[in-house]
Order: structure tokens, then C-alpha cells, then sequence
């Protein structure tokens, strides 16, 4: 009791039947933590600072009836662990975060009587938790023959309980409980939503949960150049929904949407578009979906020309594919999670100037893309996988994109490691591939790259620079850089026979640009 404990001792005698170690520091449960002590029955772990259990930590234990872990920082518990615990018969959880029930969580608990949940962090669970309990099961017929005990107590209360459409299996199994299931407390209270937060579960009805159905006033907007334009979207559903605009099928970025609750099952979201341009023109989207399916709804956004003798130009600006637009991209931010772009254009009206990204696994047919509205030149992509090859590519839109204009790169292959560093560095290697830069057309190599592959890297751009800066070779030329790059990788970026590796400094960069 209240000792300095980092980690369960290894010389428990085999022979010991109970165990209490309290206030004592433990982080975790690693694998076989007393499987060496077979005869144990009661096994008390209160008040210690446990956040860790490990599917195999109960491993060895036949003869365990009592475990106790109130007053830990459990956030989930790896309820197929108790395989190796038929006769366990009381488990105190109470005063942890666990805030998921799996549906077979009691599976492995045939023998259980006493489950205390109490002051967790449970919001909803379904009602086949219990149904799927094996004792609950055999209660009704068998209840009072052999090792059955007369009542089975349950403690679900003070969880933040959030009372709609996919609670209500849950709170009528509670309404309808009677002996042998008896709850310690039956005045199992609601914490949301708001029109039920306060209100204890004998006191509400809930209605079955219902997929989103979208609406608009307006599905036919035409509107002056110029002007501001909102979109209103009304969302019925049971749970509440998620939604989002979308333009030409891609979620737009840049526009604000806001939203607000009507009354208990109706939100409506507004889009709001400043100073209608032309590229706005087209079928905007509001998509809206909950667990139970999806609904949309499209308006049309016209916009009518000031001077009636002038034609309005086609939606989209014409622009060749053989356009240059100059684009200066580089990675600005790099972290275990993802990357931040940042790239600086020079075209003739920057200002109503469209970009599209091109996102997704290198070798994927598919990619993302995300539109980018004018005025914005900064795009971050999250949830990176690791060991994995990456392309982006920042185009014109409505244009794909060319050669030249995409950065390939690998991720790193030890997530822990990282995670264990202050400043964390995620890609490592720059695949030897071209970027839209200014003078465009410049390659990324690093310094694990293969001699002849920078020598590749330097033919590459000297074949496929454009025309306008060969011809302008004697002026200023900018230099781009990926700063912090950590090469620790000694792919074979160019695909070529093995060759010798070009020996790596000390010291130097980890990529450079050519």
C-alpha cells in the first residue's frame, strides 16, 4: 500500500491465494503479470495509475473469483483477456474513462454476479451487451440450479449517458430489469442532449434512429456577378448528422459553412459564398450522414452577366494544358501525423486563381483531390500511413496534372521511435521526383540517392525545363529547399541496376535540390 511500485513484482510466492497492491504507481498490466502465482483467488489493483492491459496480463489465472481496478485511468479493457477467468465472479471497474462496451464484452464472463461500470465515461452502449452475456442467457431458466447464485448486481450509473435514437434498446432493457438482474442504482440519469440532459431513464421514450433526409428552399439560385451568395440546406435525421458542402463532388475548402439546430431531430447549414466569381458557377452539394445512411441535396448557382449585350464567358477560365503556370511549392511543416504545403503562384489573376490537389498512395490509379479557392496557398494532409509511399500534386483547376508537378515521398517505418522524440520528423526520403517550382521542372534527390540517379535528376530538368526559362537562364534563378528532411533510407529511388552508393556526409543536409 502506497508504496513506489513501478512494475509487479517477479517473486510472488505461487502459493499466495490474495494479492493487494494499492496506491502504488502501476502503469500497466504487461503480459503475464501472476501467472506464476496459480492459486490466486483476489487480486486488488485500486487507486494505482493502471492505463494499460495487456490481452494476455490475466494469462495462468483459473482459480481468479475477484478483480478490482476502481480508481485507475483505464480508457478501454481487452475483454477477451478474460478467457483465462471462467471463475471470475466480481469485476470493479468503477472510476475509470472507459467509454466503449464492445456488444461482446461479457462473453467471456459466464460466472460473473457483480459488475460494477459506475462513474465511467460510457455515453451509449447497446442493449445486446447483456443480451450476449452467457449468465444473462441462462437466468431466466436455469436460475438457482448449479453454482448459480439468487441475483446478479449491475452499477451503470453516474456515466454521461446521451439519451437519443441510439440509447433506446439500452434504456428499455433498463425499465425493463427484475431480480435476479438488480441495478445498485436505477436512477440512471441522461447528460444529453440537451432536451434530455437531467431527466432519468423511467421519464423519457426514444425513437427508433432514422437516416438523414436533405431539403433546400432553393435548388435554383442566379445571382449578379459579384454578389454574395448563401446556400441553405435543412437536415432532418436520428442521430444527429454530419454534413458537408461539396462542388463538383469535392469537399470545398475555403467557404464557410455554418450550422445551427432547429429543433431536436432539424439542422440547417448555411454556405456562404463572398463575391460570386465565375469559376463558383455549377452544382454545389450538401451532403449530410449518420450511422445509419447518407442524403444530399444539389443547387445550382447561376450568375447573371451586369451588361446583357456582353456573353458571360464559359464557367470555367480557358486555359491551355500547355500553359506555364509558375508555381512555387515546397513542404512546410512536417510531423509523425502529416505534411503542410505552401506554394507561392505567378499567373495572371492570382487573385481568382483555382488550384486542385492530387493526393494518395503512389501507386493508387486514384487520387483525392481537393479544390483550393483563390487566396488560399496552404493545404495540410493528415493520418499519414507509415512505410508508404506518397504523391502530391498541386495543379491548375480542372486541369490534371503534368509531369513535373508532383512531390513523391516515403514515410517513416517506426512510429514509436518517433513518437519518442521532442521535434518529430516524419517523411524520410524524397523520392528522386520532379517538382513544380520556379524555374519549374526541378528534381528532389537525397542523399542516399544513387550517384547516377542525380546525374538522372540533373538530365531530367535540363530536358524539361520550360522554354521561357531556358531562355531567361542569365537572370536571378530561385532556389527551392525542403528544410529538416531526414534521409534514413537507402531505397533504390530511381529503379535502375545496382550501382554503388555515393558515400553520405556528415553533417550535410538530408536532400538537396537540383
Amino acid at each position: 500500500m502506497e508504496t513506489s511500485m513501478s512494475r509487479i513484482p517477479e517473486d510472488i510466492p505461487h502459493d499466495f491465494a490474495k494479492i493487494r497492491i494499492e496506491n502504488c504507481h502501476l502503469t500497466e498490466l504487461p503480459p503475464g503479470s501472476f501467472s506464476k502465482v496459480s492459486a490466486l483467488e483476489y487480486l486488488w489493483l485500486n487507486f494505482n495509475e493502471i492505463t494499460l492491459m495487456n490481452i494476455k496480463c490475466l494469462e495462468g489465472l483459473a482459480n481468479l473469483t475477484e478483480l478490482r481496478l476502481q480508481g485507475n485511468k483505464l480508457t478501454t479493457i481487452p475483454w477477451t483477456a478474460f478467457q483465462d477467468t471462467p471463475k471470475l465472479k466480481i469485476l470493479d471497474l468503477k472510476h475509470n474513462r472507459l467509454d466503449v462496451l464492445p456488444e461482446q464484452a461479457l462473453r467471456y464472463l459466464p460466472a460473473l454476479t457483480y459488475l460494477d461500470l459506475s462513474f465511467n465515461q460510457l455515453s451509449v452502449i447497446s442493449k445486446d451487451v447483456f443480451h450476449n452475456w452467457p449468465l444473462y442467457q441462462t437466468a431466466q431458466r436455469a436460475w438457482g440450479k448449479e453454482g448459480l447464485v439468487s441475483n446478479v448486481v449491475l452499477a451503470l450509473h453516474d456515466n454521461p449517458w446521451l439519451c437519443d435514437c441510439r440509447l433506446k434498446g439500452f434504456v428499455e432493457f433498463i425499465k425493463g430489469v427484475s431480480p435476479p438482474i438488480i441495478l445498485m442504482n436505477s436512477y440512471l440519469m441522461c447528460s444529453g442532449p440537451n432536451s434530455k440532459a437531467g431527466k432519468f431513464f423511467h421519464e423519457i421514450q426514444l425513437k427508433t434512429c432514422m437516416k438523414p433526409e436533405a431539403s433546400s428552399p432553393q435548388t435554383n439560385i442566379s445571382l449578379p456577378f459579384g454578389a454574395n451568395a448563401t446556400l441553405s440546406c435543412l437536415v432532418k435525421a436520428r442521430p444527429a448528422p454530419n454534413i458537408h458542402w461539396m462542388y463538383s463532388m469535392k469537399i470545398i475548402r475555403g467557404f464557410a459553412a455554418t450550422e445551427t439546430q432547429v429543433d431536436e431531430e432539424t439542422v440547417s447549414s448555411k454556405l456562404q459564398i463572398p463575391s460570386l466569381h465565375l469559376a463558383d458557377r455549377g452544382f454545389y452539394t450538401c451532403v449530410a450522414n449518420n450511422f445509419i445512411g447518407n442524403s444530399s441535396i444539389s443547387i445550382l448557382v447561376n450568375i447573371s452577366s451586369l451588361n446583357s449585350t456582353f456573353p458571360l464567358p464559359p464557367p470555367v477560365p480557358i486555359l491551355s494544358s500547355d500553359d506555364n503556370a509558375y508555381i512555387d511549392i515546397r513542404i512546410a511543416k512536417q510531423t509523425v501525423y502529416g505534411i503542410t504545403l505552401e506554394w507561392h503562384a505567378v499567373t495572371d489573376n492570382p487573385a481568382e486563381t483555382w488550384y486542385t490537389i492530387h493526393f494518395g498512395k503512389y501507386d493508387s490509379p486514384k487520387k483525392e483531390m481537393i479544390y483550393i479557392g483563390p487566396g488560399i496557398n496552404s493545404y495540410s494532409v493528415n493520418d499519414l500511413l507509415p512505410v508508404t509511399k506518397y504523391e502530391v500534386c498541386v495543379s491548375l483547376k480542372n486541369h490534371p496534372p503534368r509531369e513535373g508537378q508532383c512531390i513523391v515521398f516515403v514515410t517513416g517505418n517506426d512510429i514509436s521511435e518517433m513518437e519518442q522524440r521532442e521535434r518529430l520528423i516524419h517523411i524520410i526520403v524524397i523520392v528522386c521526383a520532379m517538382v513544380l517550382a520556379v524555374p519549374a521542372g526541378m528534381y528532389a534527390c537525397t542523399t542516399e540517392a544513387r550517384f547516377n540517379c542525380v546525374e538522372r535528376c540533373v538530365n531530367l530538368w535540363k530536358k524539361h525545363r520550360p522554354r521561357a526559362e531556358r531562355e531567361s537562364q542569365s537572370g536571378t534563378e530561385r532556389q527551392g529547399t525542403f528544410d529538416s528532411l531526414q534521409a534514413t533510407s537507402d531505397e533504390v529511388l530511381c529503379r535502375e541496376a545496382e550501382k554503388p552508393k555515393r558515400k553520405r556526409e556528415k553533417g550535410g543536409s538530408a536532400a538537396y535540390m537540383y
